[in-house]
This record gives structure tokens, sequence and C-alpha cells, in this order.
């Protein structure tokens, strides 16, 4: 069975993510980013691998979202699995169901913080487009350009921030929400929310003092230090100067009020008024 680590782009899924690989598979309680893979993304190309002829055709891809994960559970362990797919139905065709998921850690974020980090993460560099991105019900991400020699990333149907909050919230087991605020502004109680649902499903028992440890390595701060010691090694690069994109950018220095122009906030604050009024960030 899958338990999801849920979140729409650039919302602390990975922080979580990094906290999650310690916690559980490092024998040292040492961060060690090549953990990280345990706990990896899901759709893959590899997932599809003769189920699909094209992965990038989004209407063949759909139809076997669910049978990947069928024989993905043939392994009747527990796989703790990072997506940004919304949980969706399309065409009739269900990202996900309760045969196949346990449940989900939903990690959400204020979006007009989200919109700068999308900025700085996709190479967008005007406000008003990224405000379109994060609107956009009907976003895909990981489409190869037309002309591409090779494939190297899956479509993920992102949707919009407000339409990938609500298709997660209503999955009806086990649903645990983290808001990337708590976790910045007390990262203890947050992380050990997460450690007592984890708790649930996977035998692990840790000392107060082991999980408190492994909170303070994966503070913002010293994952940015790991990041410039280059032992991060799942940036993205700068589409036009081919560089390579921080990561661990601003984290709590990412302060909306300070980044987008009044009249792009007052916008996001419009289209998710819901959302945003549910989660206490209006």
């Amino acid at each position: 069975m899958i338990l999801w680590l849920a979140s729409y782009p650039k919302s602390g899924n990975t922080w979580v993510r990094i906290f999650l690989s310690t916690l559980i598979y490092s024998k040292d309680n040492i961060v060690n980013f090549e953990d990280l893979s345990r706990i990896r993304t899901f759709p893959k190309i590899r997932d599809f691998n003769g189920l699909c002829k094209n992965v990038q055709n989004r209407d063949e891809l759909i139809q076997k979202w669910i049978t990947a994960q069928e024989a993905l559970n043939l392994n009747t362990d527990i796989k703790i699995f990072k997506t940004h797919n919304v949980m969706c139905n399309v065409k009739g065709h269900n990202f996900s169901n309760l045969e196949n998921s346990l449940g989900v850690i939903y990690v959400v974020r204020d979006p007009r913080n989200v919109l700068s980090s999308i900025m700085n993460h996709f190479s967008i560099s005007d406000q008003n487009e990224a405000k379109n991105f994060i609107q956009n019900d009907y976003n895909w991400i990981g489409l190869t350009k037309n002309g591409a020699k090779k494939v190297t990333e899956i479509p993920i149907y992102i949707g919009s921030w407000g339409f990938h909050y609500n298709s997660w919230k209503v999955l009806p087991k086990n649903y645990l929400l983290i808001k990337y605020e708590d976790l910045l502004n007390d990262p203890e109680k947050e992380f050990f929310k997460i450690y007592e649902f984890i708790k649930k499903f996977i035998k692990i028992d840790k000392e107060k003092k082991v999980i408190k440890k492994i909170i303070d390595q994966t503070s913002f701060v010293n994952l940015q230090e790991k990041e410039n010691e280059n032992l991060f090694t799942e940036n993205v690069f700068d589409l036009k100067s081919k560089k390579k994109i921080k990561f661990f950018n601003l984290g709590p220095r990412n302060n909306w009020k300070h980044m987008i122009d009044e009249k792009i906030s007052q916008e996001i604050q419009n289209t998710f008024k819901k959302e945003m009024s549910e989660l206490g960030y209006l």
C-alpha cells in the first residue's frame, strides 16, 4: 500500500521527505541525501514501462495511473511516495483509489509565498505569468517540448493551488494536514505530529532526544548549508542560463508582503478566498 506525501510544488514536500527518510532509514540518525531515493516520486517513467507506448500522451497515461500502482503494490510492503499530482478523476480515470492508497501527509503553503518559489524553480520572470501558473486548474508539468530528442520527464497534473488542496483533503482515510508555516514556526511540534502519524503504519520507535536531533539537522539553515556543500542533488537548472537553481532558497525569508505586487497578491486572494480562509491565511 502507498502512503502519499503530497503537496503542490514548492510547498515543503522535500523538507518533510528529508525528515522522514532520516527518521525511517538512517541507521545513525544523520541526514544523508542518498536516503531520499527511498521515498521516491510517483509517477516516474519507469512505472509505465510496458504500460504506455508514449508516456507523454496524457490520455494514455491517465488510463494507467491505477494499473501502475497495482503493479507496485504487488509488493505488500508499505511504501511512502512523494507526489505533486492532483488526487483527481480525469475522463473517468482516478489518479489513485483506496485499494492502493493507505493515506496521505499533505503539506500546504500560503499561495502568495508559493508564487515566488514557483518563479525561482520554474524560471518564470513575470509575476503575472506565475500567478496564472498557480491559478490554472488544467496545469500539467513535465511535458517534453516539441522536437526534444529524449523524454526525461513524465507529465504530472498539478492543477491550480486551490484545486490541488481540495482534491487531497477529501481522501476518506488517514489524512494528515501539515502547514509549511507551522513547520517554520514550531518545527518540533509539527515533526512530532508527523512521527506519531507514521508510527501507525511503519514499525518505528525513536527516543524523543533522537527525534529532536533529527529535527535540528533538518532545519532550513542546515539544509541550505548541505546544499552549498553540493550534497543535495535534486536541483533543477535555469532554462536560460543553464545554471543550477538553489533549492533551499529563501525559506523563512520568503515573505510575499515584500516580494510580490499588491495587485497580484489581491488577485490570488480573490481566487482562493475560500481555501485561504479555511487554512487561516486570510
